[in-house]
């Protein structure tokens, strides 16, 4: 009997909206890998924007079809995960309708969609879970905690019914099983597979800037605020373990995903260019909103040390990013960050306060020579452990192993 190890299997990859966070990074890169490997990738969306979005998915190996973008992604501010559920499945619903069957479906984030695409029983089904869905959403009124209820059993029963699912880290997986009690009862676990990142996108350093680097998307849950408050706060070391420096050289960047559309993001830009005020710090903190590939690398290139700034984030592809510049990476202590970066080696872990991330900060600017250290080992570390090479096989071994079971 023929294996699927051995010939081209079809894939289809369904995403919510193919902008330019992590997550779509990480679809990205499967996509391209998948295909690498010889498999016919198509990636399904409801929004992607040709104008915001990454640059394989413009002209990459594989095509990305669009359905279902003129339906609302909310209703007055409110719904969003009712609304990413609708689009969700009227993607799904053109994929079984307008598409011939597929080997493996890769559904990303939106587990609804799984029932669906499940009725051709000749198709597998692996779910990518980059956390918990009920874990995000807030609570603070009866109302909403009614809203979420049936939405949460929607989660948990619709994950269970995927062939294979994948997390992002052991953290994730270890929040999984705390979130999904009935699937963890019934023994249904997910498979961790690390996001990944081109080191060889990224050239070799170019003369060291005293600027800190932050690259995220403008949500208050990426924590930003933070970066601000540890810059304000360097003067406090003055005199220090920062004798005879001067800050007056040394600058802030806060680069990253901005989506005019996404009331958050605009509120909290405002909100942190008033923070920046307040300190005394405006002058010099730069903001880069959306910024292209290019213009990510070239900051990268030119900074000292990159700051990721969100508690318990559940991966973080920055950090890696980062190191693959060969730039040391300063974060909070919890999350996936603890899985990705070696205190003291490739970086700094934090307790998240402003005064333990300042000096941290502060060490970088009183000895560069050390970034440069910690950067050559994070690019190593990067290429030994997170390179989409080693991300490409393990996720084509996973398909392949999948799709082998209606064989065998």
């Amino acid at each position: 009997m023929e294996k699927t190890g051995t010939r081209k299997l079809r894939i289809a990859i369904i995403h919510p909206d193919l902008g330019i966070g992590g997550a779509e990074r990480l679809i990205v890169d499967a996509a391209v890998e998948l295909s690498s490997h010889g498999h016919d990738v198509h990636v399904f969306t409801a929004h992607h924007d040709r104008n915001r979005c990454f640059e394989e998915t413009l002209a990459g190996p594989f095509p990305v079809t669009v359905y279902g973008d003129f339906l609302p992604r909310h209703i007055f501010y409110r719904f969003h995960a009712v609304c990413a559920y609708l689009r969700c499945i009227f993607v799904a619903l053109c994929v079984l309708l307008m598409w011939p069957t597929f080997d493996i479906i890769l559904v990303d984030q939106v587990s609804v969609v799984i029932p669906l695409v499940k009725i051709k029983k000749s198709t597998k089904i692996v779910f990518y879970c980059h956390f918990p869905d009920s874990l995000l959403a807030t609570r603070t009124t009866k109302l909403r905690r009614l809203y979420r209820a049936p939405i949460d059993h929607v989660e948990e029963t619709t994950t269970g019914m995927a062939d294979l699912i994948l997390v992002n880290s052991r953290f994730t997986a270890s929040t999984f099983a705390k979130t999904f009690k009935r699937l963890d009862a019934r023994g249904i676990r997910p498979s961790v597979l690390y996001p990944a990142v081109n080191v060889e996108q990224f050239d070799e350093p170019s003369a060291y800037k005293l600027n800190f680097l932050s690259i995220n998307r403008f949500e208050r849950k990426k924590n930003i605020d933070l970066a601000i408050s540890a810059f304000a706060m360097l003067h406090a070391f003055d005199g220090d373990i920062l004798q005879g420096h001067n800050l007056a050289e040394v600058t802030l960047t806060l680069a990253g995903g901005y989506d005019k559309r996404l009331k958050e993001n605009v509120e909290y830009l405002a909100e942190l260019k008033s923070l920046a005020e307040r300190e005394g710090v405006s002058d010099r903190v730069q903001f880069v909103t959306s910024c292209s590939t290019a213009e990510r690398n070239a900051l990268l290139s030119e900074c000292i040390c990159v700051l990721y700034t969100p508690k318990d984030e559940h991966f973080g592809i920055v950090p890696l990013e980062a190191m693959a510049a060969q730039k040391p990476v300063i974060a909070c202590n919890s999350g996936g960050p603890v899985e990705t970066i070696r205190h003291e080696v490739t970086g700094f872990l934090c307790d998240p306060t402003a005064h333990e991330f300042s000096r941290a900060m502060a060490h970088f600017i009183s000895d560069t020579q050390m970034a440069e250290r910690m950067g050559k080992e994070a690019r190593r570390h990067v290429l030994e452990t997170f390179s989409t090479h080693i991300f490409g096989q393990q996720l084509n071994r996973l398909v392949v192993d999948v799709a082998n079971r209606k064989l065998d």
